[in-house]
């Protein structure tokens, strides 16, 4: 057993040298938002071939903390490597406390070296561009961002020529945390953006499927409609909690761990990756089962939608059924948009039951730390809709 060090995510200088040391079997590193004296139930020590320990994000369920070992953070900053072209420098544009931050710090240090980092509390699409402008030439260069913070950029881009030349200037933009929506992603590839979309989680070290195929050493099958991944880089499991890890980790006849994503999908012939949705973000309606990823999914397909929410609400006749939340600031968005949205998801190919119902305008979305919407509290003001 070795210690576990809790250390403030923003002091980011402190976070490196503690995930240098981590992967060089020093102590394990938690990386947290808040003050790292404060009281946790956490346990003090860890198996000696722990590195970092993650918090989830807790969009969907009780945050859990993921335990990941030296081993499967450096197969993970390979195989990203190997995808992408060969190591480079990394501008670090989110939290360090959670998995994609942590990873761009990782792949620095094994890269050899020293990633960029984003000044400031809120991400700023011209100190984007101001941070890109230190990255060394000579070098690839990468980021790592999530669905809003690309748009904030593409946004900017329309507006200043700088912008849109910091954006242009990476190898690779990788983009993750959640879907990423058509339009936003053909507004990033005309200004010349190299867009990455990727998959994965804390408990896979962060993406591990790049634009629908698996990187290197990757596994990917679905079994009764839901996603599994295996491979190097999966997580040990979840910090004292062996239940959760048992239902989340199972190892197959031939001795492969395979990890659950609670994700539905579906493989192409192509053998590309398709999310469709979360598995318990299911609904039924009307007796019919609708995945609101793929509800959401067709109407972010909408012009003004890019960004749009769709979560259950009541139904007395149906029993649940689909509804946008979007923010009001987008003049598309209006009261009066219900009726394209429907005709999306016909156009989608959806059913009946998957078309939205209402339309909630509000002035902010509410936001997770991480970027993501925070769905639990969209359902919330949803649900008070009549």
């Amino acid at each position: 057993m070795k210690p576990l060090e809790r250390v403030t995510a923003t002091d980011l200088s402190r976070v490196t040298h503690a995930l240098r040391a981590a992967l060089s079997g020093g102590a394990a590193v938690w990386s947290v938002a808040g003050d790292p004296a404060a009281p946790t139930d956490a346990p003090r020590e860890v198996d000696d071939d722990i590195a970092l320990v993650v918090e989830t994000s807790g969009s969907t369920d009780a945050p859990k903390r993921v335990a990941l070992s030296a081993d499967a953070l450096l197969a993970a900053a390979d195989a990203t490597h190997d995808a992408l072209g060969g190591p480079g420098q990394w501008l670090l544009a989110l939290p360090a406390h959670y998995i994609a931050g942590a990873q761009v710090i990782v792949r620095g240090i094994h890269a050899g070296t020293q990633a960029v980092v984003l000044d400031g509390e809120h991400f700023d699409a011209g100190a984007f561009a101001a941070a890109s402008a230190r990255l060394a030439p000579n070098r690839p260069h990468y980021t790592s961002l999530v669905p809003l913070q690309l748009a904030r950029l593409v946004d900017g881009a329309d507006r200043d020529a700088f912008i849109a030349a910091a954006l242009r200037s990476y190898d690779a933009v990788l983009v993750g945390g959640q879907a990423l929506a058509p339009g936003l992603a053909e507004r990033a590839a005309h200004l010349g953006a190299n867009v990455v979309r990727t998959y994965g989680s804390s408990e896979t070290a962060g993406g591990c499927v790049y634009d629908g195929r698996a990187l290197e050493g990757v596994g990917v099958r679905i079994v009764d409609g839901m996603v599994e991944l295996s491979g190097p880089m999966l997580a040990d499991g979840y910090l004292g909690d062996a239940g959760r890890t048992a239902a989340a980790f199972t190892t197959d006849a031939r001795g492969t761990r395979w990890y659950r994503t609670g994700d539905l999908g579906d493989l192409g012939d192509d053998g590309r990756l398709r999310v469709r949705g979360r598995g318990d973000d299911v609904i039924i309606s009307g007796g019919v089962k609708v995945v609101l990823g793929e509800v959401e999914r067709a109407v972010r397909a909408v012009p003004g939608f890019g960004e749009a929410v769709v979560v259950a609400v009541g139904d007395a006749a149906w029993g649940e059924r689909a509804a946008v939340v979007a923010a009001r600031t987008d003049a598309a968005a209006t009261s009066a948009a219900l009726t394209s949205l429907v005709a999306a998801t016909d156009a989608a190919g959806l059913t009946p039951a998957a078309r939205p119902v209402r339309l909630l305008l509000v002035d902010a979305m509410p936001l997770l730390p991480s970027g993501k919407p925070d769905r639990r509290a969209l359902a919330v003001l949803a649900g008070g809709l009549s």
